[in-house]
């Protein structure tokens, strides 16, 4: 039986990523088959949890820099990570996977309150655990939730699922000539300003040592790629 690098897991899937070839909303067909690859790796007895932005319906920074009260248009983002959650969490139920929804923000009709030691026991009993809303409050992103979580559940390393396969000198969408990294530091990305995650986000991961990947999640079979330790992406690490 092939030895597993990562026992407990902690994915980041960008909202950007479920529109599929749109600009807004969830594709269908996108989120059933992310939600069969996160399958096939539950099904290798890797404990996954996730967490999901919302960027695909609302992003909070663009209306507030537009003259939209800051804190209201954050809530408003955390609401539509919460749309995303529940929509990965009937795609995977209907894939055969145990699931439950965590939310930051309290609504106890639609989810779980987030609660530390309960998350937990539900990874050791083979659920996926999907946290949305955010961390409840504004000012923070989700790049950011996802290092707090994945600090609190103890995870071993963080999959960041974006729509480009790793992290790049300049952003390759605009620019052909854009150079890709395998690998880089904490302090790398801080000191050249790599637009991967936020600075918060990185920092706690680099005080703590957890590791984060950066990969395509368009590609399909890429999150099993990268949950077997093969070298799909850009790691960041110490």
């Amino acid at each position: 039986m092939r030895q597993l690098p990562y026992k407990r897991i902690l994915l980041k899937i960008s909202g950007e990523v479920l529109t599929g070839e749109g600009e807004f909303g969830i594709d269908p067909a996108v989120i059933r088959q992310i939600a069969g690859e996160i399958r096939e790796v539950r099904s290798l007895g890797v404990e996954i949890a996730i967490v999901i932005g919302g960027g695909n319906i609302f992003r909070g920074v663009a209306p507030s820099s537009k003259g939209m009260d800051r804190v209201s248009a954050d809530h408003m983002g955390m609401l539509a990570t919460i749309i995303n959650g529940i929509a990965l969490q009937d795609a995977l139920e209907k894939q055969g996977v145990q699931t439950r929804l965590q939310t930051a923000i309290e609504m106890k009709e639609l989810a779980e309150p987030f609660i530390r030691r309960r998350a937990m026991r539900h990874l050791e009993k083979g659920r996926v655990v999907i946290f949305a809303g955010g961390t409840g409050n504004p000012f923070f992103t989700t790049d950011t939730t996802a290092s707090l979580r994945a600090m609190e559940i103890g995870a071993e390393v963080i999959l960041k699922a974006t729509k480009v396969d790793g992290i790049y000198d300049t952003d390759p969408m605009m620019n052909r000539r854009a150079r890709k990294y395998d690998e880089l530091t904490y302090l790398d990305v801080l000191k050249k300003q790599l637009k991967v995650m936020d600075a918060t986000a990185i920092s706690l991961c680099m005080d703590h040592g957890i590791p984060i990947i950066v990969f395509n999640l368009k590609k399909k079979g890429n999150i099993r790629r990268v949950a077997l330790g093969e070298k799909v992406g850009t790691k960041v690490r110490g």
